[in-house]
């Protein structure tokens, strides 16, 4: 498994200098790459890089080979997707552009030293031995095999923080897999629910991030200089929140999941374009949702535990009796309460939308040892309250 931990370093003013000038000189010829790729419609690394490689050594020959390799692999990234952005005629895509773009280093261009707790990096002033802190969270992690790492600045020049998002590999752990599979149904207003009757997240994420809207909109109404300064500060708090809760929510649900099962949730890539929202407020809510952020997070941290996560068609899981299998939209009476017309069949909504998807991946599968149902059965959950 591979994880990624953020080391503070505490460079001294020289040493800072120094990763400021790398950063810049590191940004420019990403810069370079990324407009000479757009402009030709090129994404292949390989010509990328016989066409500039010595042109941007020689104008930058202090910034050394490797990391003139890793901004070229960097801006390739940036213009391949791009140009596969802009083959959709609705979309306007622009050149990739960078204003502060961190260094990514790899084997030959730094080194770790877990034990003193110091770092050794190839700038443009040559190595610099610089110290570094490990949060607690991280210290588990200390004396892990390091891959890559990329150099982030925080606050902007020159008073920022200096960090190295350091990805290290970590065994993966000993767990069995089993047949159990969980379904998890994903929400706004009640953030989660597992098959195994499990309400979890907090309700009052939804009225926090609904005084963030409106605190916004008030910023924005206003217009000055004080209030978009606001703004800015505004937006990255709520990022922050939402990051949090994500990672909140996601360890809730793993930890609920028995070691080596399987997770299942609703693939919702592509919702909002796939569902209708009546009404402002639920297009807001709908748009502001970080529904991949959350499964990426659910995503490594079922890999720790041993779980795999699963997804399933998110269609009908709503409308459809986890016990008889009765499909009608008027099942739905309420945002919590469903009420099966058929075998009057009574419970909570989300709840009864978790039994469909466990029970959908299960069909899917098609496997009886699973526990699932056959595929030419309805969807129906034989859990029971």
């Amino acid at each position: 498994m591979r994880r990624t931990i953020r080391l503070k370093l505490q460079p001294t003013p020289e040493q800072a200098n120094a990763l400021v000038e790398t950063r810049r000189q590191f940004t420019d010829v990403f810069n370079a790459v990324a407009a000479y790729g757009w402009q030709e419609r090129i994404k292949n690394g390989v010509t990328l890089h016989h066409a500039l490689y010595y042109p941007l050594k020689a104008q930058y020959p202090d910034l050394v080979s490797d990391l003139h390799i890793q901004a070229r692999v960097k801006a390739t990234e940036a213009v391949a997707s791009a140009l596969q952005l802009a083959k959709n005629p609705e979309r306007t895509v622009s050149q990739p552009r960078a204003w502060g773009c961190g260094p990514r280093y790899n084997v030959h261009t730094y080194k770790v030293d877990w034990q003193h707790q110091m770092v050794n990096l190839a700038t443009v002033a040559g190595r610099q031995r610089i110290p570094f802190t490990v949060p607690d969270y991280a210290r588990q992690y200390m004396g892990c095999d390091t891959d890559s790492a990329d150099l982030i600045l925080t606050q902007g020049v020159p008073d920022g923080d200096w960090w190295l998002h350091v990805v290290v590999t970590v065994p993966a752990p000993d767990v069995q897999p089993t047949d159990t599979v969980m379904g998890v149904d994903l929400g706004l207003a009640q953030p989660a629910v597992t098959s195994n009757r499990q309400f979890l997240g907090k309700r009052r994420w939804k009225a926090i991030e609904g005084r963030y809207f409106h605190l916004r909109r008030q910023l924005q109404q206003r217009g000055t200089k004080s209030a978009k300064r606001h703004l800015r500060r505004i937006r990255h708090k709520q990022a922050s929140f939402r990051r949090d809760c994500d990672h909140v929510l996601s360890k809730q649900i793993v930890q609920a999941a028995p070691e080596g099962s399987t997770i299942v949730v609703e693939n919702l890539t592509h919702i909002r374009q796939r569902t209708k929202q009546r009404g402002r407020e639920q297009r807001r809510r709908m748009h502001s949702w970080s529904y991949h952020q959350l499964r990426q997070f659910l995503t490594y941290k079922a890999e720790a535990r041993g779980c795999t996560v699963g997804a399933v068609d998110p269609r009908h899981t709503s409308q459809t009796c986890s016990r008889c299998g009765y499909q009608a939209r008027n099942n739905r009476r309420a945002r919590g309460l469903f009420k099966c017309h058929r075998c009057s069949y009574e419970l909570h909504a989300d709840l009864n939308a978790s039994y469909n998807i466990a029970a959908k991946y299960q069909a899917s599968v098609g496997t009886a040892d699973a526990g699932g149902l056959p595929v030419t059965q309805p969807i129906a959950s034989v859990l029971r309250d």
